[in-house]
């Protein structure tokens, strides 16, 4: 039996899909101020949470700690936002829940955007800030890579760049709804297409192509769903059953698991594209957090 959603959740979807799937779907210069100005309006902060403002590897980054006792463990994100936009600013609410849920601080990354600057270039500055973070004495066993939608295209291929070079590799992924291959072949492409409360097809594929700089979209470097995955971290994917990039998830997780990696893939029933921004709102997000948080807590122990 399905679960219902909350009336809260019944009210965030519709108001989310009408101010942000225009949004998403725009050519990047539109895209970026709205996407900030929209994130200011329907993300929430828990009390308490110190906001720093930092440079990682020449980069502008943002260090987030949450309020009372705090661990050794640093989230390292990567926002999403189609490699067209996004940055720590609009992320600031979700990933504050999340450092409260764990109990952890969160660094999350200004990585360089396309179009201006395509494929390696956010790859390049997101290796740098992981050897920056080791250079600072920061233990790999107490650092997890995260990210959602373009930021999980580019937390795994951080991860996969990072096992191929011989680094000390993170202790575990937190990927929300990954953007896996930009090719778009998921049967869900199709499948969810008059779902998806965000994200539409000429959208992602105006935006792969965007950041592809005239490389094939199947490169494994783009599309970690066709790259080598054996050796990576213990895995946690949260994806919504709605949405377009449900099969990104789905075929990634089969494919790293018959690799040996670890993986939990968790798909919520009824949710869309990275609901997890409602967090403060919403009892959907509330709990995907909260699960974030017991995923993180359990790679200390």
């Amino acid at each position: 039996m399905t679960r219902s959603l909350s009336l809260r959740a019944r009210f965030f979807g519709p108001v989310s899909e009408f101010l942000l799937k225009p949004v998403l779907a725009a050519p990047a210069d539109e895209l970026r101020p709205k996407l900030e100005r929209i994130a200011g309006m329907i993300t929430r902060m828990p009390g308490g949470t110190r906001v720093e403002a930092i440079t990682l590897a020449g980069r502008a980054a943002e260090k987030l700690t949450p309020k009372g006792p705090v661990s050794a463990q640093t989230l390292y994100y990567m926002h999403g936002g189609a490699y067209l936009g996004g940055s720590p600013r609009t992320h600031r609410g979700m990933l504050a829940w999340i450092a409260k849920a764990a109990g952890c601080t969160v660094i999350a990354l200004d990585y360089r955007l396309a179009p201006e600057h395509p494929y390696p270039a956010a790859l390049d500055d997101a290796v740098a800030g992981w050897k920056a973070l080791l250079a600072q004495g920061l233990k790999p066993e107490h650092l997890v890579i995260g990210g959602d939608s373009a930021g999980g295209n580019l937390a795994l291929v951080t991860a996969i760049a990072i096992r191929d070079a011989g680094l000390p590799q993170p202790s575990g992924l937190v990927l929300l709804s990954p953007w896996t291959d930009l090719t778009s072949s998921g049967r869900s492409m199709g499948s969810r297409a008059e779902h998806d409360r965000l994200l539409t097809v000429r959208g992602i594929d105006r935006a792969a192509r965007a950041f592809a700089g005239g490389l094939p979209l199947n490169d494994p470097g783009l599309s970690p769903l066709f790259a080598e995955l054996a050796g990576l971290p213990k895995t946690l994917i949260q994806v919504g059953d709605d949405e377009l990039l449900l099969d990104d998830s789905v075929r990634y997780a089969d494919a790293a698991r018959r690799a040996g990696v670890d993986v939990t893939l968790d798909v919520k029933m009824q949710l869309w594209h990275v609901w997890q921004v409602m967090a403060g709102w919403m009892p959907e997000a509330d709990q995907a957090v909260a699960e974030i948080g017991v995923f993180l807590r359990g790679l200390l122990r």
